[in-house]
């Protein structure tokens, strides 16, 4: 069984990202600040890459945790994340 976890820790977040080979992106036509992602391997066309500053700028300023699970079921690197509410 694998479980998911939640945190609101830059470092966590950080590491989790950059141990899968991903990097913090935003939808291009996000408008101001953005709706954030994460980019692996090749960029996706829609998304624009963005320095980790602007990155957890805008996840605290809209109040984000992030919800991630470290292993698949059957026991693989798992890349299942999402940006959630803290409330």
């Amino acid at each position: 069984m694998s479980t998911s976890h939640t945190t609101t820790s830059h470092k966590k977040i950080r590491t989790w990202i950059e141990d899968r080979d991903g990097h913090p992106a935003r939808v291009k036509a996000s408008g101001d600040g953005g709706v954030l992602r994460i980019d692996f391997g090749k960029p996706e066309e829609n998304l624009e890459e963005i320095e980790w500053d602007e990155f957890f700028k805008i996840f605290d300023q809209n109040y984000l945790a992030f919800l991630y699970q470290d292993k698949t079921q059957d026991g693989g690197t798992s890349r299942f994340s999402k940006f959630i509410s803290r409330h």
